[in-house]
């Protein structure tokens, strides 16, 4: 059987989140919630699928066309502070979803979120099995944040935060802390932690009694934010650098896009994007670019169309 062709006997969830519906948990909620069917019938969880099978999700037929293994894809997207990561929301906030590309099939899902006051790297990607994959804790996929905290910082505090802290949902801690400078009150550093548990960088220095004034996302594993990008805007990221991403969590490499020998873009050389290009606690405080319109422009990146 090609690469191209349905996988046979797969378990339902595994074979929608290829097809870029979502990321493998989020097909289970739809599996559970009675949204898909497996020839007229509601599926179930532990359900598995051929390619002679007739699947529909919300009563649309998918087609083999749609589950076909296709391209990992994977976009860089400089967040503001003021967006949420949800597609909706009944309070009518701004979405990242506004600012991405289309799709002609399938749909963009974000691995990991950031919150609503905090901007920086967010990757969101086409591929189910990568967004699981490097969401998924034992999987230990580095994050790191530029924060900056007001209020008195020890060394004794510092060797709390990276020993152990007892938050409401468990222990919590840095797997490493560099400071990086600051004025007066205000003092910057760099935090490197392995999961992403709701609002972990904020609470673990709240719990000290000191206040977050500011928080950045500048690295998620392998993919650090480049120099210069602006707010609302995103970039794709090699088809190389993707296939790094997908071995780092026990994944096979696809084929990069057509026409292409290494997969990258042309507007970007390919270490912009690799963490190793600099060393961590090197990027600096940031600018004064954290708030939405403060650098130059918002909307779609250099590419407007999947």
């Amino acid at each position: 059987m090609s690469e191209a062709q349905t996988p046979t006997n797969e378990k339902l969830q595994k074979v929608l989140a290829r097809a870029g519906f979502g990321s493998r948990r989020e097909m289970e909620g739809w599996i559970e919630a009675g949204r898909v069917t497996v020839n007229k019938v509601v599926a179930t969880l532990g359900d598995r699928v051929s390619e002679t099978d007739r699947i529909q999700v919300d009563g649309k037929p998918v087609t083999q066309a749609n589950l076909k293994e296709r391209r990992s894809r994977v976009l860089l997207y400089h967040k503001p502070v003021g967006e949420i990561c949800s597609r909706s929301d009944p309070e009518g906030r701004e979405t990242i979803f506004k600012n991405l590309p289309s799709l002609s099939s399938g749909r963009w899902i974000t691995i990991g979120r950031l919150d609503l006051n905090t901007s920086g790297l967010l990757l969101v990607t086409t591929d189910g099995d990568l967004a699981n994959r490097l969401m998924h804790p034992s999987h230990q996929i580095e994050r790191e944040y530029a924060v900056r905290i007001l209020g008195v910082v020890d060394s004794e505090m510092l060797k709390r935060l990276q020993s152990g802290v007892e938050l409401d949902d468990g222990m919590a801690h840095f797997d490493a802390i560099t400071e990086v400078g600051g004025d007066g009150a205000n003092h910057w550093y760099n935090v490197i932690l392995r999961e992403g548990r709701n609002r972990e960088v904020r609470r673990l220095w709240e719990s000290q009694g000191v206040q977050v004034s500011r928080l950045m996302r500048v690295r998620f594993g392998l993919i650090t934010l480049p120099r210069g990008q602006k707010l609302g805007r995103w970039e794709e990221v090699p088809d190389d650098l993707v296939n790094e991403l997908r071995k780092s969590v026990g994944l096979p490499a696809k084929t990069t896009r057509a026409g292409s020998k290494d997969g990258r873009p042309r507007n970007r050389a390919p270490g912009d994007f690799r963490a190793s290009a600099r060393k961590p606690g090197g990027r600096g405080q940031p600018g004064k670019s954290g708030q939405k319109g403060k650098t130059g422009g918002r909307g779609k990146g250099p590419r407007r169309s999947a």
